[in-house]
C-alpha cells in the first residue's frame, strides 16, 4: 500500500463576510491563497489539490505553480461539505490520507502539517486534528477509512461531523496560530 498524503486546499467559497474574493487579497505582499498553498506544497509536494468554485479562474491564476491538481466544485453555493465531497471523490486510489485545509488560514505552516502527518503514523483509522482555542479543527488529516464519509458530505457543516462521529480515533496537534482565519477585512 502506498502511503501518499494529499492536501486539499479549500478555496471555493463566496467570501460573503469579506465582501469580495478574500483569497486574492494580499497579506505581506502575497495573495492570501498562496500562504496556505505554499505550506501544503512544502509538506505534501506534488500532492496538493486546490478546490475552487467562486471566482475560479482568478483563484487558479493566483495559485499558479502551487497546485498540482484543480477540482472545480460547481456546487460551491451548497457549502463547504460539497467542496470536501467533490475533492475527496477525486482522489486517486494511492491516497492513504487527506489533509483538509482552509485557504483562509494564512499562519498554518508546513512544519505544522508535517507534525500532523507524523502524529497520523500511517494509521488508516486515525484522524488528526489541529487543537486551538480549546477546539479541534482544521487542518485535519483523515485516514483512508473516512474517505467514504467525507465524499458524502453536503451543506455547510464541513468535516466536523465526521470528526465528531469518531471521537476515539481523533488525535490532536496543538497549533494556536490556526485560530487565525480571515473572514473580514479587519481580520486581514
Amino acid at each position: 500500500m502506498s502511503l501518499d498524503v494529499y492536501a486539499l486546499v479549500l478555496a471555493a467559497g463566496l467570501s460573503r463576510r469579506y465582501g469580495r474574493s478574500k483569497l486574492l487579497e494580499e497579506l505581506s505582499g502575497t495573495p492570501l491563497l498562496r500562504h496556505a498553498l505554499s505550506a501544503a506544497q512544502a509538506a505534501c509536494p506534488g500532492k496538493v489539490v486546490l478546490v475552487t468554485g467562486h471566482a475560479s479562474e482568478d483563484i487558479v491564476n493566483a495559485a499558479s505553480g502551487l497546485a498540482d491538481e484543480i477540482v472545480l466544485n460547481r456546487e460551491y453555493r451548497n457549502g463547504i461539505g460539497s467542496s470536501i465531497a467533490k475533492s475527496v471523490s477525486h482522489l486517486t486510489e494511492d491516497a492513504a490520507a487527506v489533509i483538509i485545509m482552509l485557504a483562509d488560514q494564512p499562519l498554518v505552516t508546513a512544519a505544522h502539517i508535517g507534525q500532523i502527518i507524523e502524529k497520523w503514523g500511517n494509521d488508516p483509522d486515525a484522524i488528526v486534528a489541529t487543537r486551538f482555542s480549546g477546539l479541534d479543527g482544521p487542518p485535519v488529516l483523515f485516514g483512508e477509512r473516512y474517505f467514504g464519509e467525507l465524499s458524502e458530505l453536503t451543506g455547510d457543516a464541513g468535516a466536523k461531523q465526521v470528526l465528531r462521529a469518531h471521537p476515539n480515533a481523533v488525535r490532536t496537534v496543538g497549533f494556536e496560530q490556526a485560530a487565525i482565519d480571515i473572514d473580514t477585512p479587519d481580520d486581514l
